[in-house]
């Protein structure tokens, strides 16, 4: 694995001297870890394309997919020293970097879609991307990054009881930890660049994403039940290091947020199209689609939630998310 040097010395090396273009305008490097076909890679090409025409050409994004410039935690940690301007993480990824941030990992905070956006679009939603600001991150939008649920080799998951020892791979994260062992799971942390072949060779039983992830990552080839309990809703962040953003100017501020938020409408309408076609093509390959009853689950996690008790900032962060549930939703 590259190490955090390693990726300095490459990008002194191949950026060194390209915070600006030929004509002397101004260029942001954004770096990720999706392939281009993701909806969310999709919606910063728009946003690219949108700031470029809002500046005329004076404020540019040159984008690095794939992890060309290391994970999602390395990418941070070079917004932090100034090697990098712009990245996507998940929020599951920055509740490492921003504490607030772990609330939105929790599970059946959200109740749907509607839920999801009306709390993103909301004041305590942009108050929340700027929580991060004093580990020199800043967030500038939300990106829709869908709804989690499980996914298993040998048997569906209809009860959390279906969960008993199963082996159920999670990302890093101290609330997906708790939320599997919540539910009777045996939760295990691995690469997602690894998680084929474990789910191939038993390393783990099961796992738990996105629709679309569910399908470009081909686990459904391993995988033939897909129980929609929904538990978490955990969104993207596009992030910018504070040092890049003291960097710009009012007016260039405003061009990128403007298009950021743009971009966030346009990406929003390509994760329900990529979603339907997930599940229609993961069907079509074998996949048993569950659509299970929420309540035990929501049940079997609530003490999750209220164990957040003990700190107030945090409990009552909780308890603003849920009361703007839409009543059908709630």
């Amino acid at each position: 694995m590259r190490t955090l040097l390693s990726i300095c010395c490459l990008l002194t090396l191949l950026l060194s001297g390209c915070a600006e273009d030929l004509e002397g305008n101004r260029v942001l490097r954004l770096a990720h870890g999706l392939d281009t076909g993701h909806p969310v890679h999709l919606g910063m090409v728009y946003m690219a394309e949108r700031l470029a025409e809002l500046s005329n050409g004076e404020l540019t994004i040159s984008i690095y997919p794939n992890n060309q410039l290391g994970s999602e935690r390395q990418c941070l940690e070079l917004l932090q020293i100034g090697s990098l301007d712009m990245t996507k993480v998940s929020a599951a990824v920055l509740e490492n970097f921003s504490p607030e941030i772990a609330v939105l990992s929790l599970p059946y905070v959200f109740r749907g879609r509607e839920h999801i956006y009306k709390f993103q679009d909301s004041p305590l939603g942009r108050e929340m991307l700027s929580a991060s600001e004093e580990f020199r991150l800043r967030g500038l939008v939300y990106f829709d990054a869908g709804q989690r649920s499980f996914y298993t080799k040998d048997h569906p998951i209809n009860v959390p009881a279906d969960l008993q020892g199963e082996k159920i791979r999670v990302q890093l994260s101290a609330t997906a930890i708790a939320m599997v062992q919540a539910l009777g799971g045996s939760p295990t942390p691995i690469s997602y660049g690894e998680l084929y072949t474990a789910l191939q060779q038993g390393v783990v039983d099961g796992a738990e994403n996105n629709p679309p992830s569910f399908y470009t990552s081909r686990h459904y080839e391993v995988c033939k039940y897909y129980t929609l309990d929904e538990h978490t809703a955990v969104p993207d962040v596009l992030m910018i290091g504070t040092e890049a953003w003291a960097r710009l100017s009012e007016q260039e501020r405003s061009w990128l947020q403007a298009a950021a938020d743009e971009a966030v409408v346009y990406q929003r309408e390509l994760w329900q199209e990529a979603e339907a076609d997930a599940l229609a093509k993961v069907e079509a390959e074998g996949v048993q689609i569950i659509r299970p009853d929420k309540g035990p689950f929501i049940e079997q996690t609530a003490p999750i939630l209220e164990s957040y008790r003990s700190q107030p900032r945090l409990y009552s962060l909780i308890q603003q998310i849920i009361a703007m549930a839409p009543e059908d939703e709630g």
